[in-house]
């Protein structure tokens, strides 16, 4: 999803979470890679992402500092899942924000969950992604996005899950910054196309095999 996020104002910063640009600056051009799972401190929320953001992201931020106290951890860019279709009304937008954190956390506390009850812990699969790196305001990633999706279908693949953004680089605490220098990784989990001719082949073979 593109989303304009100016109430990231309200989050602590986002100014590339330690990661040094070298990294990750390869994705310019769009890459199929395999991604290990991670556990996710996540919340939830519906509505305009403009409206939502800056709780979503305070409660997560907050909390990761809480936790980081009783583990070992570093901080990295916090994620979005954006799983409804493109067109839906922005006030019936679905953002699943996560932070991700150590294994070693396996519950929430409950001083933190009566002042966030939106929060849980989740571990995202992955598998194969396509990813690219999208350097700019987020209203403008639409043709890196298109760029993304012609290179999945070119490549043989097709989309199996929902669009996920990484926010390497974007607003910080005391302003919105440059928007031409944000960093974001945009990202989709996928799987080969099987072309109809290998699913004929493998039929046949599966009967040989019977008889």
């Amino acid at each position: 999803m593109r989303i304009k996020l100016s109430l990231f104002l309200a989050v602590i910063f986002l100014v590339g979470c330690g990661k040094n640009f070298q990294e990750y600056e390869h994705l310019t051009t769009p890459e199929i890679s395999e991604k290990v799972a991670q556990k996710m401190l996540v919340y939830e929320a519906v509505g305009d992402p403009n409206e939502t953001v800056g709780n979503a992201f305070g409660a997560l931020f907050s909390t990761f500092f809480k936790l980081k106290k009783d583990h070992d951890m570093d901080m990295t860019a916090p994620r979005a899942r954006w799983p409804k279709p493109a067109d839906t009304p922005k006030d019936q937008w679905l953002g699943i924000y996560g932070m991700p954190v150590a294994e070693s956390v396996i519950e929430i506390p409950d001083e933190i969950l009566s002042k966030y009850p939106e929060l849980k812990l989740e571990t995202w699969e992955y598998g194969e992604v396509a990813e690219i790196l999208h350097i700019g305001s987020y209203a403008t990633e639409n043709p890196t996005v298109e760029k993304l999706h012609q290179f999945i279908t070119e490549s043989g693949y097709e989309i199996v899950g929902p669009h996920e953004e990484e926010y390497l680089k974007g607003p910080g605490m005391f302003g919105k910054g440059n928007p031409d220098k944000y960093q974001t990784i945009i990202r989709y989990p996928v799987a080969r196309v099987v072309p109809p001719e290998e699913n004929i082949q493998e039929s046949a073979t599966g009967e040989e095999l019977k008889e």
